[in-house]
C-alpha cells in the first residue's frame, strides 16, 4: 500500500477500526488521517448537512504493535466501498475531505 491509500485499519488492545488515508507507513507504525469507523455514518451525515463540524478526521499515529490488519478500501462486486458511499453522497473527492 502506498502512501495517500485509503485504508481500513483493523487494531487491537483495545480493539478498534479506523477509517482513513494512509499517509505514512514504516516499522513503528502508521500515520494516518481519518476516523473511528463506527462514526463514519455520523460524520458523512454532517458533512452532506452543512453545519457546524462536531466531528472529523483526525491526523494520528498508531504504533505497529497495534495494528492486526490494512485493508484497501475498495469496491467488492455490488458492495460500495466507504469511499465510493462518501464521494457518491458528497460529490466531492475523498482527498478533500480528509485533507
Amino acid at each position: 500500500m502506498d502512501d495517500g491509500t485509503v485504508c481500513i485499519f483493523h487494531l487491537a488492545s483495545p480493539p478498534e477500526k479506523l477509517w482513513g488515508m494512509l499517509l505514512r507507513r514504516d516499522r513503528t507504525g502508521v500515520t494516518l488521517r481519518g476516523l473511528n469507523l463506527s462514526s463514519f455514518d455520523d460524520w458523512a451525515r454532517q458533512v452532506v448537512s452543512g453545519g457546524e463540524p462536531t466531528l472529523g478526521p483526525a491526523t494520528m499515529f498508531v504504533p505497529m504493535r497495534r495494528i492486526e490488519r490494512i485493508f484497501v478500501d475498495e469496491r467488492v462486486g455490488a458492495v460500495e466501498s466507504y469511499r465510493d458511499r462518501l464521494e457518491r453522497r458528497l460529490g466531492t473527492p475523498v482527498e478533500e475531505l480528509l485533507g
